[in-house]
């Protein structure tokens, strides 16, 4: 029962938001263009719901800690996470730099199937090499930030306040992750110590890499359909 609930559940995350990745809600978006000056607290607001809701982050945050137990552990993938993360989406705001969102979008779900395969030990398996799993939660961390980047480059952003605006949201993205991270810590917790624990973690991270396809190959319908 509880491997077919897991099964729906991460599927549903993604049908629930799927046509929009990164989306921000049409109410965020009329404040963010008609903001002037500092706005600290609504923009800290704003990057922490951005977080929360993002079902993108939660799968491939999901991945990570799958097979962590010790709490340093989760503390170091996170922190080099939350360093890729924040860097690109302060730099590709505040520089006006622009990528494809269709082709940041795509490769971030493939960063949830990475994850699921490393986590069945498909690497290691299939081609006989173990890759560094910090180097690459760093570098899928750069391609999460840029996929909010390129959301919030869809605005008009006054550069009235806009730094301390934007340092605010990006605080608020990492304690957003904080609490969405502890909400999975806990609910793993209890899975792991249950016995069935051993036998559901294959199926769970089939359906984790299904998801992630799921992601992807949505992000590059709509690439080749708007090009």
């Amino acid at each position: 029962m509880r491997r077919v609930s897991l099964a729906l559940l991460l599927p549903g995350l993604l049908l629930a938001g799927a046509a929009a990745a990164h989306g921000v809600a049409e109410d965020d978006k009329l404040f963010i263009e008609g903001s002037a000056g500092a706005q600290l607290i609504p923009f800290l607001y704003l990057g922490a719901k951005h977080m929360v809701t993002g079902y993108d982050h939660l799968l491939f945050l999901f991945g990570v800690i799958f097979f962590l137990y010790r709490i340093r552990d989760v503390g170091l993938y996170v922190t080099l996470f939350a360093i890729g993360h924040s860097s690109t989406l302060l730099y590709g705001v505040l520089s006006g730099t622009h990528v494809n969102p269709y082709i940041v979008d795509a490769i971030i779900g493939l960063s949830v199937v990475y994850k699921a395969l490393d986590n069945l030990g498909a690497f290691k398996t299939v081609f006989g090499v173990q890759p560094d799993n910090r180097a690459a939660v760093f570098i899928f961390g750069l391609f999460h930030g840029f996929g909010l980047a390129t959301k919030l480059q869809d605005f008009s952003l006054g550069s009235d306040g806009l730094v301390p605006n934007m340092l605010a949201f990006n605080v608020g993205v990492e304690i957003g992750q904080l609490l969405a991270l502890t909400g999975i810590l806990i609910a793993m917790g209890f899975w792991r110590r249950t016995s069935a624990f051993g036998r559901q973690a294959f199926a769970a991270n089939v359906v984790l890499m299904s998801a992630g396809f799921l992601l992807t190959g949505y992000q590059l319908a709509g690439f080749y359909l708007n090009d």
